[in-house]
């Protein structure tokens, strides 16, 4: 995307993008760039819809109700969709884990409810505005998908059959600290799938099978335990440094 766009708001809609259509935004969109953004009529902004690329655009009508936008170029081509599969246990930062998976190149986001999960009630409407707002803050032209939340044991008895020749990492907070580098080193060129466990950490036998898995690869993400989101982060970070498309 060209440098001079950067600092154009970015909004994220879900009808087909050309040059030169004209399209109207949500009451939602029309809140935030107009009130909250305080732009106006002859102002630019950047769309996308995570199919056709995005397009530069201007306001074209202002009311309290409807802004409409004229497509005025495409800014960017169309990158493709990631296809890393992340799997989280719910916790009380929900948006801030789905927001950063998003930033870090997830392109399906999964809820998994494990047995020391503190916050099963999940709202599948708020969990894709979490990525949406990623998307539309950090250039992100595919919004990842957001799977339906999935029991421990399910996700498990149904990977190979749901997921393929997808390996599944996950950090394995009771292992001795060691370097993972040369676990995801070993990965490359595989689909992959990060499963990070609850606040209150992996119970024993969720532990114990996912060890037994032949599709498992645990790491250790050092000598600190970290908090649910942290290691997220930290995890996500290794697999694309190491493994993925950094």
């Amino acid at each position: 995307m060209p440098r001079t766009h950067k600092t154009l708001p970015r909004l994220f809609l879900e009808v087909p993008l050309q040059t030169g259509a004209e399209v109207a935004l949500d009451k939602d969109q029309t809140n935030h760039l107009v009130n909250v953004l305080r732009r106006g009529a002859g102002d630019n902004c950047v769309v996308f819809n995570g199919r056709d690329g995005a397009f530069l655009a201007e306001i074209t009508q202002v009311s309290k109700k409807l802004v409409s936008l004229r497509l005025i170029e495409q800014s960017a081509e169309q990158t493709p969709a990631n296809d890393l599969w992340f799997g989280f246990a719910p916790i009380k930062r929900l948006d801030y884990e789905i927001q950063k998976a998003t930033e870090m190149g997830a392109g399906i986001i999964q809820p998994v409810i494990t047995r020391y999960v503190q916050n099963p009630r999940l709202n599948p409407v708020k969990l894709r505005a979490h990525a949406v707002e990623a998307a539309q803050q950090c250039e992100v032209l595919s919004v990842p998908e957001i799977a339906p939340e999935i029991g421990f044991d399910k996700l498990l008895s149904e990977w190979n059959q749901t997921h393929g020749d997808r390996m599944l990492i996950f950090c394995d907070e009771a292992a001795a600290s060691s370097s993972p580098l040369e676990t995801l080193n070993g990965l490359k060129g595989k689909r992959l799938g990060l499963l990070i466990g609850p606040e209150g950490g992996f119970a024993d036998e969720e532990r114990d099978r996912l060890l037994a898995s032949d599709f498992v690869e645990p790491i250790s993400l050092g000598p600190r335990i970290l908090r649910a989101d942290t290691a997220a982060v930290a995890a996500l970070a290794l697999i694309q440094a190491a493994a993925g498309d950094w």
